[in-house]
């Protein structure tokens, strides 16, 4: 009986082993629900395999039950599937940035990331749509190590300003922008028209020579894919945008009592002997800030192609007003872009991308003293906006109040100007392959911008203010900017023995940048009203010696030869060199010409036959790079003597202005040099579900260009438009560690996450200031103080240089005791701030002024978060910056202006406070630049977080759809720091001169609203 039943068994299990199926399916992408062609699919250890047509189908047979099928797919994760009987197969593939097999852009080629020996971030679409970032920039915060991002304002359209590992150089520090293949614009792209951002950190980008010395930001724009359906894509959001921050200001009671105390203080009669009706008063801040500020995005595409062409047109529009004047500082976007792919023989294909962008920007003064900002924050609680018969009512012009103070409401209604930008840009490519190993790439690359911009001066009485305007005038400007790239280059690849895999990349690239500019100013505007406000109608004399004409134009050129060899062995021992030579014509005829050399080198231990495979570590590869690289971003024909000083001649007994040599020409003048040297570790641990990148970098900067050089005063450098010569005399050397890691986690069919985090430290140290003074100074400090920045060897480039303070003076035992600070330009007295005396010779004055912090950041960091549940997905953004320091220098130090809140906590006697000094109209030197008015601005933001539902896909099928997912989120949510302004990742950008707060426009907090719509 028994061996019946073991020989009924052994017939059963063999029947069930050997039976075959024959499987159809179709594979689709997962995000969009798009048919994927070509995509392998392989019976697990064996031959046996089919690949997917133009829909996505597949058809395998003879398949074993219970076999496992191996899915894969370039850029998508690999999938196991068991199969058990012949149902057909409905597959969803997943992208995969982190994949190994992921082709990444380096810049005249694309190497697959396992091979990549050089510290290379990338940036994918899904980045992009969760971000919902209004400009490309801003895709990169807390999102790519070794990146920090700054705004030059919140108003809509402002720059924004990236630093890749740090400020290097007292000049230019933005990275060079290559848009597939051209040197381009980020600030004009549309985000959703790309595919990825790829990131060149390190000697890779010495394949850029004597741009790519800050770094380089690779972008490829979206393309269709060839035997892929048409695919029809809509998306849109409508937001609605306020102030993340309102500074605490005092209110009219707290502010006449602050000004009586003041005044009694000073010996003066109390101007509120009343204080009992005052109240609240204005909040000018409320006045000044709007709420549920419209911003509204558009933006379609249409995708698909053929088994030889494959084309993707797009277009959007983007429209935001300003939480400050909504109407006079919107901003308006509209973009149109084609890309077209096609074979047009088995040789030959041609790749075509075009965009067309159109800019539409108004603006008010939102930064710096008299900006509007900076008149809400000063402006007294006590006056009301308006006056009873309905005008705007004027900030007395007095001792306390000054001449710069307006009303700001009054400031916004009389603003009145318009820029307009119309940017045509792209590149044509065609590629042969000449030999089966060997491929000839000619590209050519273009911008051409035109730009018109117009501002208008009513004529308006402040009431003896300096805004006040007595003519009005209009100032028109039309720019033509235009460059073009030509790039040839071959490239060879082969293997030889199944073991050596060599690629060779040798070309020339042909750089011109040219363009004019013509400015013009007209007065007795007509009616003096904005729709009169032309050139052509403003006929008015101009004042005695103005300039009302002026002009300008540029032609800059550079011719490079490029080569880059790259090798491995078995996949296994990494190594690339580059070589790039470059003629710019923006110096001498003695030094057109450098060389700019870099090597870097890998190994992928974890092929090693000693690397046994476990699922704990699955992937590990060292890299090296060392690399020379250039900057020629200095101002043109420094090289040589130009016209442009003033000079005052006498002809016949008659003064009459001329012009005469204006800086003192250097013919020696030649590019910066950036020597770059990286160590990095690639990890992927537990079954590929953690993937760790660290770098540790050294970058050194040298030949910076440094002004002030002494010469003789017989040359004239002293005259009016004069100045010395500018020499390659400095040196700034930036070390830093990073740090990324993600992880992955497919809990089941219906939920998985993804959380990456990254850290980078970064040390800044000036090397070299070689001239008159041994420092460069930039910035400035409330009115009539000198420069509070510098640059200066053994400090952090731009650092803050004023004098440091010791508490409050209690009594006037303290003062008598305390080295005298009269050369600050006023007595001690109790209750003022108490300085320190850092050299010990007995005095306070200029010699005793010490590093009193910096603008850059010791460390930033990235949090990001994404999670999928069923149809419901959410992600969260987050970015830190730990170290960095700012200056307070929105408060006007008058007697008479509002104040922030802390001054309640004031010295009024002793022991009543020992940081916030005593209030008084007396003189005092309480408000000449120290350490009280800087302060720790480090800040953790959430950046983004946002939920989305995409309807079932029964659902979409029913109705024509491919995907149908709607959302909601909030963009900038909140900042957690100490610092007292309106925002402390803010700054001007200036190496030397940023992280001086003078009423940064915040960025809004955006709720918005969206739909996603693929047909």
């Amino acid at each position: 009986m028994n061996k019946k039943i073991f020989y009924l068994l052994f017939v059963f299990t063999t029947f069930s082993w050997s039976q075959t199926l024959d499987l159809t399916g179709n594979v689709k992408d997962k995000a969009n629900n798009d048919p994927l062609p070509g995509v392998n699919i392989v019976v697990k250890g064996t031959s046996l395999g089919a690949s997917t047509d133009f829909d996505g189908n597949f058809v395998l047979n003879d398949v074993p039950t219970n076999s496992v099928l191996v899915v894969s797919y370039l850029g998508y994760q690999t999938q196991e599937i068991t199969v058990t009987n012949a149902n057909p197969l409905d597959i969803l593939m997943e992208e995969d940035a982190e994949s190994l097999e992921t082709v990444v852009v380096i810049g005249y080629g694309t190497q697959k990331k396992r091979e990549v020996t050089g510290a290379v971030s990338t940036v994918g679409t899904e980045v992009l749509d969760e971000l919902k970032p209004i400009k490309v920039e801003q895709a990169l915060q807390g999102t790519v190590s070794g990146v920090n991002v700054t705004s030059q304002s919140g108003a809509p359209g402002a720059g924004l300003d990236i630093r890749i590992r740090g400020i290097s150089t007292n000049g230019a520090n933005g990275p060079l922008v290559i848009i597939d293949g051209y040197q381009g614009d980020l600030s004009i792209l549309n985000p959703n028209d790309i595919e990825t951002i790829t990131v060149l950190k390190d000697a890779q980008a010495a394949i850029y020579g004597t741009i790519g010395a800050n770094g380089v930001v690779l972008i490829t724009t979206k393309s269709g894919r060839k035997g892929a359906k048409t695919k029809v894509s809509y998306n849109s959001w409508v937001g609605f945008q306020e102030t993340t921050r309102e500074l605490p200001l005092l209110n009219a009671t707290e502010y006449a009592l602050i000004l009586n105390e003041s005044y009694a203080a000073g010996g003066q009669a109390v101007p509120f002997p009343n204080v009992s009706g005052l109240g609240v008063g204005t909040n000018w801040q409320q006045e000044v800030f709007n709420e549920a500020v419209p911003i509204i995005s558009h933006d379609f595409s249409v995708s698909g192609g053929s088994e030889k062409i494959a084309y993707s047109i797009s277009g959007s529009h983007l429209y935001q007003q300003g939480i400050i004047a909504p109407v006079k500082s919107d901003f308006r976007r509209n973009t149109a872009r084609l890309s077209l792919r096609a074979d047009l023989s088995d040789k030959v294909k041609v790749n075509t991308n075009l965009i067309y962008t159109y800019l539409d920007r108004d603006a008010i003064n939102d930064s710096g003293l008299g900006s509007v900002l900076f008149n809400g924050l000063n402006a007294p609680p006590t006056l009301s906006p308006f006056q009873s018969n309905g005008d705007f009512s004027l900030i007395p012009s007095t001792p306390g109040l000054g001449i710069e103070i307006i009303n700001p409401l009054a400031q916004i209604e009389n603003t009145f100007n318009d820029f307009d930008l119309k940017k045509l840009n792209g590149t044509v490519s065609l590629d042969y392959e000449i030999l089966e190993n060997l491929n000839l790439t000619g590209r050519i690359g273009f911008n051409t911008t035109n730009s018109e911009g117009k501002t208008f001066a009513k004529q308006i009485d402040y009431g003896g203010k300096v805004f006040d305007v007595p003519r009005s005038s209009v100032s028109q400007n039309a720019i033509n900017d235009d460059s073009y790239t030509l790039d040839f280059y071959g490239t060879y690849k082969n293997s030889f023995a199944d073991a050596h895999n060599v690629t060779f990349t040798v070309g020339t690239t042909i750089y011109k940048e040219f363009g004019n500019g013509l400015f013009a100013t007209g007065f007795d505007v007509p009616n003096n009203d904005w729709g009169f406000a032309d050139i052509a109608l403003a006929n008015g004399a101009p004042p005695a010696g103005a300039i009302t004409v002026g002009s300008y134009q540029y032609d800059e050129r550079r011719l490079s030869f490029f080569s880059r060899l790259q090798y491995d062995y078995k996949g296994k021992y990494l190594f690339s060199a580059m070589l790039r030579r470059d003629l710019s014509t923006r110096f001498g005829p003695g030094n057109r010409v450098a060389y700019f050399p870099s090597v870097t080198a890998g190994w992928v231990v974890s092929d090693e036959e000693f690397f046994k495979e476990s699922s704990f570590m699955n992937f590990m590869k060292f890299r090296v790079s060392y690399g020379i690289l250039g900057n020629d971003q200095i101002p043109n024909n420094g090289y040589i003597g130009q016209l442009n000083g003033e000079g005052t001649y006498v002809f016949d007994g008659t003064l009459i202005n001329g012009v005469a040599i204006g800086q003192l020409p250097n013919p020696d003048l030649q590019w910066e040099e950036a020597k770059k040297f990286d160590v990095g570790l690639d990890l992927k641990l537990f079954d590929n579900k953690v993937d760790i990148v660290t770098d540790y970098f050294i970058n050194k900067r040298d030949n910076l260009l440094i002004s002030n050089i002494p010469v003789s005063g017989i040359v004239g450098v002293s005259a009016p438009g004069g100045a010395a010569p500018t020499v390659n005399a400095g040196g700034v050397e930036n070390k830093g560690f990073e740090f990324a890691i993600t992880y992955k986690e497919d809990i089941s069919d219906d939920f998985n996450f993804n959380i990456n985090y990254n850290l980078t430290t970064l040390s800044n140290r000036v090397t070299e200031v070689n001239n008159s003074t041994g420092f460069l100074e930039g910035g400035s400090f409330g009115v009539g103080q000198p420069a509070i920045s510098r640059m200066e060897v053994g400090q952090p480039i731009g650092y803050f240089f004023g004098y440091q303070t010791n508490g409050i003076f209690q009594n006037q035992g303290e003062v008598n005791a305390h080295p005298s600070q009269i050369a600050l330009g006023a007595d001690a007295a109790p209750g003022d701030l108490r300085f320190v005396d850092t050299n010990n010779d007995g005095v306070i004055d200029p010699n005793d002024r010490v590093n009193l912090g910096d603008p850059i950041p010791d460390m930033t960091m990235g949090l990001n978060l994404t999670f999928n549940y069923k149809n419901i997905d959410f992600t969260a953004y987050a970015f830190a910056s730990i170290g960095n320091d700012m200056v307070r220098n929105y408060e006007r130090t008058l007697t008479d202006v509002n104040r922030l809140n802390y001054v309640l906590g004031r010295w009024t006697g002793e022991g009543t406070s020992n940081t916030i000094p005593r209030v008084t109209t007396a003189a005092t030197s309480n408000n000449v630049f120290s350490d009280f008015f800087v302060e720790d601005a480090s800040y953790v933001r959430i950046q983004n977080i946002q939920v989305g539902y995409s309807l079932p896909q029964d659902v979409i099928d029913k109705i024509g759809m491919t995907k149908a997912r709607i959302y909601a989120g909030v963009n900038n949510l909140y900042t957690f720091t100490k610092y007292k302004g309106y925002d402390p990742g803010a700054s001007n950008g200036a190496p030397i001169g940023g992280g001086i707060d003078f009423g940064f426009y915040p960025i809004p907090r955006t709720y918005l609203f969206g739909i996603n719509l693929n047909f």
